[in-house]
């Protein structure tokens, strides 16, 4: 299913120059892996000066989530390795994203909690990412997603807050709520998987 939101958009038309060259998707997904753990080892620093070169990086690697699925299908290259090196390289920074916050936050009122909290949410996130994949997989016929955007932003665009709530120095609530709220997304995702399997299974 080609992505509509507004990020695609712009990420479309970025790509344009890099149609009829060498570059390929998996470069820029390499980009956006290597920019992603970038900034997750920034904000891991636990200073306000690493926060804001970290979410310059964020924003940047977030970006490149979208041009490296836009040239492979504007390109026509796009490939199943190609997209399970998306896929992991996705899971893999948003979780460490979590992890990174985790361990800039020890000093804080939270100490060694905040590492641990980190630790939950980036559990909570893979899990998450994994189940919502298979219910992706499992309705590829109808292009449905397991969760749709809205209003011309995916459900991941959410993603891009992340930068400006780290240099507001919101980065606390947010990896608190990930411990004890992405661990419950992923029971949701689980309960949506389940209740597909058994339509399906039903049909």
């Amino acid at each position: 299913m080609v992505g509509d939101s507004w990020t695609h958009k712009i990420a479309r038309v970025c790509i344009l120059p890099l149609v009829n060259t060498p570059v390929t998707p998996n470069h820029l997904t390499v980009l956006r892996l290597l920019t992603g753990l970038a900034a997750c080892a920034c904000f891991a620093v636990g200073q306000w000066e690493w926060d804001l070169r970290g979410g310059w990086l964020w924003l940047l690697s977030a970006f490149l989530d979208r041009a490296d699925g836009e040239l492979a299908r504007v390109g026509g290259k796009s490939s199943a390795w190609g997209h399970k090196f998306d896929y992991v390289s996705d899971v893999a920074v948003t979780a460490l994203f979590f992890v990174g916050a985790g361990i800039g936050l020890r000093h804080g009122w939270l100490g060694q909690w905040a590492v641990l909290c980190g630790l939950a949410g980036a559990a909570g996130v893979v899990a998450a990412e994994i189940l919502a994949e298979r219910i992706d997989q499992a309705q590829k016929d109808t292009g449905e997603k397991a969760y749709p955007g809205f209003a011309g932003f995916d459900f991941d665009d959410v993603l891009y807050l992340f930068a400006p709530v780290v240099w507001l120095g919101w980065q606390m609530p947010l990896v608190a709520g990930a411990a004890v709220g992405a661990p419950a997304f992923a029971l949701l995702t689980w309960y949506k998987l389940a209740r597909l399997r058994r339509a399906r299974g039903a049909s």
